[in-house]
Formats: structure tokens, sequence, C-alpha cells
């Protein structure tokens, strides 16, 4: 399971042009929703993989007869070869396909924020101005959380330098990509696990304990019993995330929990959303399938990969 709670420093929000929260702290190739992903009744993560996050919530305010005439297009456009069925090749390169729709839209929706002077690049300074820019100037005195604003603004800069592949302190398109999404970027692999123990590591021993591997997941309510998935996650920081059982995970062992190699998670959730909707088990989905379990679709969570309108004018 991902973890579900991203550091999320809301007074930056009052920024006219701060980073969206989610963007500030990554774990690894995000799932495609930001709901937990349990096989048995996490209907919410497939639907999100499906449809993409905001899509999703559109679709939940159809009528039947809309939701049919939708998910019909939505099909047509997953199934290539136009057989009428979706195989798993289709709906992998789908998956895959809302992914990267998914972070070029949001490039070029801040690209627009932060280019200042227009120049199709993005320097450091405009960047820290654009974001910063008022506090900057009162030096961070006014606000009640400084220590905060201060420890965002060097988290920034560090990512913003290792993203600025040439040092030159102007981030090209590709760069300001991987300031955005370092997930996606093998050379940003080593900030994104040092991100991920800064944020979860609450005494600064610079490793997890698991009082802080569950406790940046979860927060038991007064009286409240402890949901079963917490007991899981127990067992599976003990059993695999600690692999020296010296009970923290140290760098290493946080890079393996979070970046596990060459995981294709696109693949993963194209696999499980086909074992839960093929009801016939012959590998391909059709349209009636999918509409017998538009329950399922619309009330399920694979992915995060949405906030997209399907267009009918979009290449695949």
């Amino acid at each position: 399971m991902l973890l579900q709670s991203l550091a999320s420093f809301c007074l930056l929000a009052a920024t006219a042009f701060a980073v969206p929260a989610q963007e500030k702290r990554v774990h690894h190739h995000a799932d495609l929703s930001d709901h937990a992903h349990n096989d048995a009744h996490d209907f919410q993560y497939d639907h999100e993989a499906f449809l993409g996050k905001e899509e999703a919530k559109t679709f939940d305010k159809l009528t039947p007869e809309e939701s049919k005439d939708k998910l019909g297009k939505i099909v047509d456009r997953i199934d290539i070869d136009k057989d009428g069925f979706i195989n798993h090749s289709e709906l992998h390169y789908w998956i895959k396909h809302r992914q990267r729709r998914y972070i070029e839209e949001n490039v070029n929706k801040h690209w627009k924020d932060y280019d200042m002077n227009q120049d199709d690049k993005i320097a450091w300074g405009e960047y820290k101005n654009t974001t910063y820019g008022f506090y900057l100037d009162e030096e961070f005195d006014d606000i009640e959380d400084k220590a905060t604003y201060k420890s965002m603004l060097t988290r920034d800069e560090r990512r913003f330098k290792v993203a600025d592949r040439d040092g030159d302190g102007i981030a090209t398109r590709e760069e300001f990509t991987a300031f955005l999404h370092p997930e996606e970027f093998d050379y940003m692999r080593d900030l994104v696990v040092q991100e991920t123990i800064e944020d979860i590591d609450k005494n600064g021993d610079s490793k997890i304990s698991l009082s802080e591997y569950i406790g940046d997941m979860y927060t038991p309510e007064e009286g409240e019993n402890e949901p079963e998935w917490v007991q899981t996650e127990k067992k599976h920081f003990t059993d695999f995330r600690d692999a020296d059982k010296d009970g923290y995970m140290d760098f290493n062992e946080v890079a393996h929990w979070i970046l596990p190699g060459e995981v294709d998670h696109a693949d993963n959730e194209a696999k499980h959303l086909i074992h839960e909707t093929d009801t016939d088990k012959d590998g391909l989905l059709s349209l009636s399938e999918l509409l017998d379990k538009l329950d399922f679709i619309k009330i399920s969570t694979i992915t995060d990969f949405g906030a997209m309108e399907v267009d009918e004018h979009d290449e695949l």
C-alpha cells in the first residue's frame, strides 16, 4: 500500500502560484489515485486509473444512460484494433498514455506561471520570486510559521539544483519536468528517497521507525479500533521493508520500498482491472462486461493521473 498523506504545507496555498502540495513530495511512480489500493475493497482505486481522477468525479454525477454513452466512447478510444474488445496491451497503453498526458499538461500549466520573461526557460530566480516573492521581501517575518516557509524554500532550491543537470541555474522544459515530477527521472532518484525520509522521519535520525512509518499513514481517532490494513502494514514493515531487521528503514531500504526497480505500475493496474471486470475470464473486456461492473468502475481507485477529459481529438 502506498502512503496516503503527502507532505502538504498548506500555508503556501496563499501564494499566487505555489506548486501544488502533492508535487512537493514524491514517493515513487505514484498510484493512479490518492486512495489506498486494497484488492478486496478498494474499488475507487481502479475507477480513477481507468477514467482519471477528475473524470471519475464527473462520471459519478451522470445518469445511467449518460454513463453508458460516456463509457462507450472511452472503450472505443481504448480499443485500438476496433475488434469490440479491450485487451491487456490496449489497456496498458491507455493508462501509460494518460500518465504521459497528465505530466505534460501539468508542466504546461505551471510553465505559463513561472516563465515570466517568456524565453521558454525558467530560471531559479523566476520560480523563487513567483512562488515566494512577497514573503521574501518581508524575510518571512510576518508569517506565523516562518520556519516552515524557510524549509520549503530550501527544499525547492535543492530540488531545482538537482533537476538542473547543466548547473546553469536555468531549467529547460525537461529539467523543469524533473523538478515537478522527480519520480520520472533516474538522476532524481536519490533526492526522491531523501525527501521521503525527511517527511516521515520525525526525530531527525535519518531513518524511519515502525511508529514513524505507520504514523505517516494513520492517526487513530479516540476510541477507534485499529483497522486491519494497519496491522497488515506493520507486518509488511517487519517482514519486508526492514530488510536487515534492525527496527528501522535506512536510505537503501526506503529506496527499495518507494523505487522498487523497473516496476511497470501501468501494467500492474491493467492486469488488476481486467482481473476484476473480465466476467468470462477470456482476457478481454467488452463494453457489456464493463457496464455490468459499472458500479465497480465508478467507485474504484487505481491512479491519480486524471484531471483530463476524454478528448475525441486527442491522439493516442
